[in-house]
């Protein structure tokens, strides 16, 4: 019988190159997690999930994997995440790996092998495929960082497939070999004491091995749920995630509403939890040749709609991971609020939002201290994928400006996440005192663990409080969702139910002072949380104002 602690948890993602350095080289490390887990216990996290830290040249910051049985000395060796596992058990936190299946670095042994020729152990390891008549790829799909999915090598004289950058080829998961080698090494770290797993884009470890065209050139469409993959990630979860009772949410770029029970039913044996993309897409604005770096005005309503047919769809056949922030996500308070009049209040609404619904609440690092978007220009950024996008839209294709991509990079660029941890307003903010690896955002002076813990409007002082709430709670975890005013364009409003009692949570997601539609009922009701200074239920809603009360 396996356990199913993740539903009780509240998890914590690091992302470690910008967590803390304990070296003064410039880079976050292992140790210097390890320093913070008294952080950490008392924001009550149950569990920490960490960006890969694997051997890596570093092009995806980690995402791109040269060895995923050493750690990068960058962030120490493998002593050091041992140490770091059993200094967090210690803690009663538990340990989740991110793990890249869908593909590796190039700097990895099996494709420096893979490449070399089409007749050796290793050649079938990724997807090649011979170029077209006239020399061109395959096919015309493309890869999520700009262009083409293909690129040609001219060792092999064959082109092989990346969806992500050109350094990330795609591994052959057709190949039984890769599959049994991918098993074999998440074995290796359950060995070590590692509890579950974050896998990075699962859903795409399958492929259409016909290569049809896209409707679209360069275009990502059709590359996702290929027609193995269930079969695929039930043949993982028998080989390793349920044999050793290991935690897994999958990252699951494609997964609507009305299919997600198909990943996370635990009568198919596939996954417990996957992130969907859905709702992080309510200010894109759909089918631009620009892709994500075209944006709309926030839709309130949209979101309502998404998360409440997640809640729906997945009640009783599968489990929600909830979360607004992650190393891919820009800070939701600068992307969807006001980062600047009303940071706590806004922080603190949407936190609220989303830690009400049932499911396992993700906290990104910093999200707990309202950490904010940083307004860099081009040159100060390090993404790959925004690097790639705005030499292919901005100067190769031209269809887009320099201005107007900037102005959505500032929205929703993965960086904005990346920069270092705020810690204190010292130089470097308490993150390095060597030089560090990426700009600080200049908001650190004021904006840090040291001056929120110290306010009276503390940000992490109300993550702990709704941490609280998740495990005393049974609400949280059994009780119905019936979504209320859904086509309300300010307020975020739902009912929790149980057998025992009824809990409505209330936020204005707006910068308006709004007549409360609850006033009535709610002064009545005893307040459970609420984000302003005066804990009492009024006719008004200010902006940004949450509260749960018992209804």
């Amino acid at each position: 019988m396996r356990s199913d602690w993740w539903k009780e948890a509240v998890i914590y993602q690091i992302y470690p190159k910008s967590f803390y350095d304990s070296n003064d080289d410039g880079i976050g490390d292992l140790k210097g997690i390890i320093e913070k887990l008294p952080y950490l216990v008392d924001l009550g996290v149950d569990a920490l999930w960490l960006s890969p830290v694997y051997l890596s040249p570093q092009i995806d910051n980690g995402y791109d994997i040269a060895d995923y049985r050493k750690i990068d000395p960058i962030f120490g060796d493998n002593e050091d995440l041992y140490a770091l596992i059993a200094a967090a058990h210690d803690k009663g936190l538990k340990i989740i790996m991110d793990f890249v299946a869908n593909h590796t670095s190039d700097q990895h042994l099996w494709f420096q092998e893979s490449r070399k020729s089409k007749d050796n152990f290793f050649s079938d390891f990724y997807i090649w495929q011979d170029a077209k008549p006239d020399g061109s790829p395959p096919n015309n799909w493309g890869s999520s960082f700009g262009g083409s999915a293909w690129t040609f090598d001219e060792r092999r004289k064959q082109y092989y497939l990346h969806y992500y950058a050109k350094e990330q080829p795609d591994l052959n998961w057709e190949n039984p070999f890769v599959r049994e080698y991918i098993y074999d090494m998440m074995r290796f770290w359950k060995a070590k004491g590692v509890d579950g797993w974050r896998m990075d884009v699962i859903t795409s470890i399958s492929k259409d091995w016909q290569f049809p065209d896209n409707p679209r050139s360069n275009t990502t469409e059709n590359q996702q749920n290929g027609p193995r993959m269930h079969e695929f990630i039930h043949e993982l979860n028998q080989a390793v995630l349920a044999p050793f009772d290991m935690m897994s949410v999958g990252e699951s770029p494609a997964a609507k509403a009305h299919d997600a029970y198909t990943l996370v039913d635990p009568k198919r044996e596939e996954l417990d939890m996957i992130f969907t993309f859905e709702h992080m897409h309510i200010d894109r604005k759909k089918g631009d040749v620009n892709g994500r770096w075209v944006l709309k005005k926030r839709d309130l309503v949209a979101l309502k709609e998404i998360l409440s047919n997640w809640q729906h769809e997945l009640k009783d056949k599968g489990w929600n991971a909830l979360y607004f922030e992650n190393h891919d996500r820009a800070r939701v308070i600068s992307r969807w609020g006001n980062d600047t009049n009303h940071r706590y209040e806004c922080a603190t609404a949407f936190a609220t939002v989303l830690h009400g619904l049932q499911g396992t609440p993700f906290i990104y690092q910093g999200e707990e201290i309202g950490m904010t978007n940083a307004d860099f220009e081009i040159t100060d950024y390090e993404d790959i994928e925004l690097l790639g996008n705005y030499d292919y839209y901005v100067k190769q294709q031209q269809t887009i400006s320099h201005e107007d991509f900037l102005q959505a990079a500032h929205k929703v660029s993965r960086d904005n996440a990346r920069t270092p941890m705020q810690w204190t307003a010292e130089k470097n903010a308490g993150f390095t005192k060597g030089v560090p690896w990426f700009k600080l955002n200049p908001a650190y002076s004021k904006i840090n663990v040291a001056n929120d813990l110290k306010s009276d409007h503390s940000i992490y002082r109300y993550y702990q409080k709704l941490i609280a709430l998740r495990h005393n709670e049974t609400i949280l975890k059994e009780g119905t969702y019936e979504l209320l005013l859904p086509t309300d364009e300010q307020i975020f409003a739902y009912l929790r139910k149980d057998n025992q009692k009824q809990w409505r949570i209330v936020a204005n997601l707006s910068e308006n002072t709004i007549e409360n539609p609850f006033a009535a009922s709610d002064q009545k009701a005893q307040v459970i949380l609420s984000n302003q200074k005066n804990q009492l239920v009024s006719d008004y809603l200010q902006p940004y104002e949450a509260y749960i009360v018992e209804a």
